[in-house]
């Protein structure tokens, strides 16, 4: 079995001529059967008496490292998780036929983070979407529990809680042991347990005054600025009417004053006689 890193080169060795009656030149066919998990079963081979190659596989990263008639080993350019399974290489020679097989494990290295869980004392490890899963182990030891998430693509996310009652611990490890390189991630219980509870302060109460100030603030201002007003019915524009007080300006400088009228003349009658 073979192990390689995503999105790194493989070359995937025929067998191996050992022998001066055993040269390359010797070969008459290479045959490679590829079975894996991203692609139908398809070969590729190649004809030394001919120098004839024939390819139906459809994976365009995998081919020849060299020419085949100078090496009859594989080369995949980019592993990816389609490239997992068995490859199998034959040759056929003057003095017989040679066999290799080879399985192809392809790894993902896992994204490994830890974390308070602001609900309870509780601390959770996790290593997500590795391939093969990852170990999870603790430091000091604890009540832990551990589970296992698959993923269509064949990756595991691995996750572990940890539940310390003690309280004198204030420094938590969690170990990641896979296959690509460990790791070890610690976390400081009273610094993080002080930011928890900080943050919780500020979610649930300070957040809710500021609210409720916001509020309040607005009904002021909408109160003061004349926000709050009763709807009324518009009336209808009606045409004014002029009334006779309001001609008496306009009389005022039309009347003239005639002497006629204003001067005031006795007459004495005589008294009647008997």
């Amino acid at each position: 079995m073979e192990f390689r890193a995503q999105a790194t080169e493989q070359e995937l060795m025929c067998h191996k001529l050992e022998g001066q009656h055993h040269e390359l030149h010797l070969v008459l066919l290479t045959t490679w059967e590829v079975s894996s998990s991203g692609q139908p079963f398809c070969i590729k081979a190649h004809d030394a008496e001919t120098n004839e190659t024939a390819d139906n596989c459809t994976d365009g990263t995998t081919g020849w490292v060299s020419r085949p008639d100078r090496s009859p080993d594989l080369q995949i350019g980019a592993v990816a998780l389609t490239h997992d399974g068995n490859y199998s290489c034959e040759l056929v020679t003057r003095d017989g036929n040679f066999r290799r097989e080879s399985h192809l494990q392809v790894l993902v290295t896992p994204k490994a983070t830890i974390f308070l869980r602001n609900s309870d004392s509780t601390v959770v490890c996790e290593a997500f979407a590795g391939k093969p899963a990852a170990q999870l182990s603790w430091s000091p030891e604890g009540d832990c529990v551990t589970k296992e998430e698959w993923h269509g693509n064949a990756t595991v996310t691995v996750r572990s809680t940890y539940n310390y009652s003690d309280s004198n611990v204030s420094t938590v490890t969690c170990f990641v042991s896979h296959l690509t390189g460990n790791r070890n991630l610690s976390l400081d219980l009273r610094h993080d347990t002080q930011k928890s509870v900080a943050g919780t302060y500020i979610r649930y109460v300070v957040f809710p005054i500021i609210i409720i100030l916001i509020i309040a603030g607005s009904f002021w201002f909408l109160k003061i600025s004349g926000g709050f007003r009763k709807c009324k019915l518009k009336k209808r524009k009606t045409t004014p009417v002029v009334e006779e007080d309001e001609m008496q300006p306009y009389a005022s400088y039309t009347e003239k004053n005639n002497p006629l009228y204003d001067t005031i003349n006795q007459v004495d009658f005589p008294a009647a006689t008997k």
